[in-house]
């Protein structure tokens, strides 16, 4: 199940990055969106190639990657700003998913 929901984690990326990149007159707004889409996508193919030997390390990784990605897009499609202060929750839960991860392997 994980390595289907980092597939379209994925998918959702590149749909978010290319709308960012060619369907978006705000530059703010594409920003956000690029911005989201690139750490969602790097995230994605992390979680891929980690879920075997760090199973909770790539969950924890694809749950950081959806707060902090959907925040930015919400507020890319006009969500309100306060959605912001939300960015750096999923960014937090990336790093700690990295920590684990290292520990993981550090482990084996």
């Amino acid at each position: 199940m994980i390595a289907i929901l980092a597939c379209l984690s994925a998918a959702l990326a590149i749909g978010a990055g290319a709308f960012g990149a060619h369907g978006v007159a705000d530059p703010k707004a594409a920003d956000w969106l690029r911005t989201g889409g690139l750490y969602q996508l790097i995230h994605a193919v992390a979680a891929l190639a980690i879920v075997g030997p760090a199973r909770g390390a790539a969950t924890l990784m694809l749950a950081g990657a959806a707060i902090f990605a959907v925040s930015l897009y919400a507020m890319a499609l006009g969500g309100p700003r306060w959605l912001g202060a939300v960015t750096p929750i999923g960014g937090t839960m990336m790093i700690a998913a990295w920590l684990w991860a290292a520990w993981r392997f550090a482990g084996r």
